[in-house]
């Protein structure tokens, strides 16, 4: 069996700083991995910005509570279980996270935690390890599966060159320009052939020759 390792947040659902930086009303909280390749960096000035408006993990999660997946990710997903084992890999954290995986069919999520005090500060984050996108796979490799990976950011690129096939999702410019040697999909339909695609190399080169 193949493995199906997907980021999150752009792929599935929508970006969460984004849609907390909307209802907030606070730009700089648009921000995201597609902009700052640094990801301790952005996370540090989400910190300090979230601090400077006085707003904790409790007005992150109600807005969350009210987001969808993206039009066609469950049905996606679906389609991608049939043929994959499937892995979320995501740099958001468990906290924002876990919410939304019932809409998604409760696949399997590796990603952060955060360190928030009594009065729901975020004070804090705590990665499961730097890198660990690309060190999942390269530990699902070591189990000898092998790995089809999409994503949308610069976070992403490890990954995809560490898998068997990486594939770009709805990515920016400057992360194809950066990054051409990746495929790029533009829907869910692009997507589902290129997974398509990638399982079925795999099963020609696993023919005798």
């Amino acid at each position: 069996m193949h493995i199906a390792c997907l980021d999150l947040e752009g792929v599935l659902i929508p970006e969460i700083w984004i849609e907390f930086a909307d209802r907030t009303r606070i730009p700089e909280l648009r921000a995201t991995t597609r902009d700052v390749p640094d990801y301790d960096v952005l996370m540090r000035q989400r910190l300090r910005i979230l601090n400077e408006h006085k707003l904790g993990l409790p007005d992150i999660q109600a807005v969350i509570s009210e987001m969808r997946p993206l039009d066609g990710a469950e049905e996606f997903m679906d389609w991608l279980r049939e043929r994959f084992q499937v892995v979320i890999l995501s740099d958001t954290y468990y906290e924002f996270a876990l919410p939304l995986m019932r809409q998604l069919g409760y696949p399997t999520l590796m990603c952060h935690k955060l360190g928030v005090d009594r009065n729901g500060k975020v004070v804090d984050y705590h990665l499961r390890q730097p890198d660990q996108k690309r060190r999942a796979v390269k530990a699902f490799h070591s189990l000898n599966f092998r790995v089809v990976a999409a994503g949308d950011s610069y976070n992403d690129t490890n990954m995809l060159a560490e898998a068997d096939a990486g594939i770009l999702f709805c990515p920016p410019d400057n992360v194809i320009s950066e990054f051409p040697q990746f495929p790029v999909t533009r829907n869910y339909d692009e997507l589902r052939q290129a997974f398509a695609r990638a399982a079925e190399k795999f099963q020609q080169a696993a023919l005798p020759a």
